[in-house]
């Protein structure tokens, strides 16, 4: 199973529940890698719902894994892309044209529910209306508060800015806006006096 509990936080860390048909029209999926395996789950409970969605999945490191089980559901539009940077244009044109009543659905990665939760949030769909539920990779989006660049995937703390290099301390203080979590310079009042690193939620 690729579900993963984190454990409780402060308020401006995202939650994730877990994926339920509503009723509407048209349904937005967008998952990356084991996120696949919450739209098959949620497939099974609504027979008809897949033929009123429109899917984009990005596989990353699962390669053809949930690709051919995702064609197998019968869905109305499936768009498969190499990363969320390639399917961007695809989600923003999506939302852009989205009638009353559309239902969006987030799951995988937390890097990928935040980038399409803000791009949703920017088309004018409030976060509360937006479903997510975590899969796969507890890796997270971080931002570098001090030179402001993003490093994707992160699973250690504390890690090395891919920008700038400094020694960041990993925080769940969280931006919707950025989609990232915010990351301090760990050592700078004592340079060189860094912690060795440990796996997140080890």
């Amino acid at each position: 199973m690729s579900k993963f509990n984190f454990p409780e936080s402060i308020r401006s860390r995202p939650t994730y529940g877990t994926l339920e048909a509503r009723a509407g029209k048209s349904h937005l999926f967008v998952a990356d890698a084991e996120g696949a395996e919450a739209i098959i789950d949620l497939a099974k409970t609504d027979d008809s719902l897949m033929a009123k969605s429109h899917v984009i999945y990005i596989p990353k490191d699962t390669g053809e894994k949930y690709t051919s089980q995702l064609e197998k559901l019968g869905i109305n539009q499936l768009y498969v892309g190499p990363s969320f940077a390639a399917a961007q244009a695809r989600l923003q044109r999506t939302l852009e044209r989205a009638h009353m009543g559309l239902q969006l659905y987030l799951t995988g990665t937390e890097g990928l529910m935040g980038q399409a939760q803000r791009d949703a949030m920017t088309a004018g769909i409030p976060h509360t209306a937006i479903q997510t539920e975590h899969r796969g990779s507890i890796g997270r989006r971080m931002q570098c508060v001090h030179c402001k660049g993003i490093t994707e995937d992160v699973k250690i703390d504390p890690f090395v800015c891919s920008h700038c290099g400094l020694n960041l301390f990993v925080r769940d203080h969280y931006s919707r806006r950025l989609a990232a979590f915010q990351a301090v310079c760990i050592d700078a009042e004592d340079p060189g006096n860094v912690p060795p690193s440990v796996e997140l939620y080890s």
